[in-house]
């Protein structure tokens, strides 16, 4: 998905690539509650290879939650928003970020990858202590052009803020995650030269962090590279390796 799709609409390849995207519904994920449970937390940074750790997941049988799912279900927005205001704001009447939050949240699906799950690691992994915890890596110049590419160019654009302006329904609510969640919040960037400036040390911060939160269940993580191919992941989460050639 690119920014000139977001702006003009998606190609009939993006529609094929993520089906899931373009079946709009409207769930007010407040009023519900977990129906499986989560059993794996891919916390990797957003360009380290998401979409096709989201594949997969499936593939071995998860229902993955992938940051592309608000497409669909725009509603999810709101409660990703009051996560970001909590973490990274502590805006007075903010929720606890525990599992009964995100079992409201993410009750539906029993694995998450992408942001905006991987910009709440600690959280989601002290709301679900039973579950998988995989750390997806790149080097970090390879990620940073990738992250540039795409956030940080978005970033830059005069035009999103004001689609956002007319589009409060839609466009908005995803702006601010981005805008505000991501680039404010978890990355400390007040604009786009603060996001490119910040990006590597929060990257390097990220994975430091996650790795301390889980240094007492080190048999709980995988540290992982796609090019390692299925039978690491797979004997991490006990799994057949499938016919699929490629992660």
């Amino acid at each position: 998905m690119s920014l000139y799709e977001l702006i003009f609409g998606f190609t009939a390849a993006t529609k094929a690539k993520h089906p899931e995207c373009f079946t709009a519904t409207a769930i007010d994920r407040h009023t519900c509650h977990r129906t499986t449970p989560m059993q794996v937390l891919s916390l990797g940074m957003s360009r380290t290879g998401t979409a096709s750790m989201h594949a997969a997941l499936t593939i071995l049988g998860y229902d993955t939650y992938h940051g592309f799912h608000f497409y669909s279900n725009v509603l999810d927005t709101d409660m990703w928003r009051e996560a970001y205001e909590s973490k990274y704001f502590a805006l007075p009447g903010s929720p606890i970020l525990d599992y009964h939050f995100f079992d409201k949240l993410l009750g539906h699906v029993s694995a998450v990858t992408d942001i905006p799950a991987a910009s709440l690691g600690p959280e989601l992994i002290s709301a679900y202590p039973d579950a998988k915890v995989v750390l997806v890596e790149r080097e970090i110049e390879a990620w940073y052009k990738s992250f540039h590419d795409v956030f940080i160019t978005t970033a830059r654009s005069a035009v999103i803020p004001w689609i956002a302006w007319l589009d409060s329904a839609y466009t908005k609510r995803m702006w601010w995650i981005g805008e505000k969640g991501v680039a404010l919040g978890q990355f400390g960037a007040r604009n786009a030269d603060e996001f490119a400036a910040n990006a590597r040390s929060t990257y390097r911060n990220h994975y430091a962090e996650l790795r301390e939160t889980m240094k007492s269940r080190p048999n709980d993580l995988l540290e992982f590279q796609l090019r390692d191919g299925w039978k690491p992941l797979c004997e991490f989460l006990g799994k057949e390796v499938p016919d699929s050639s490629r992660v």
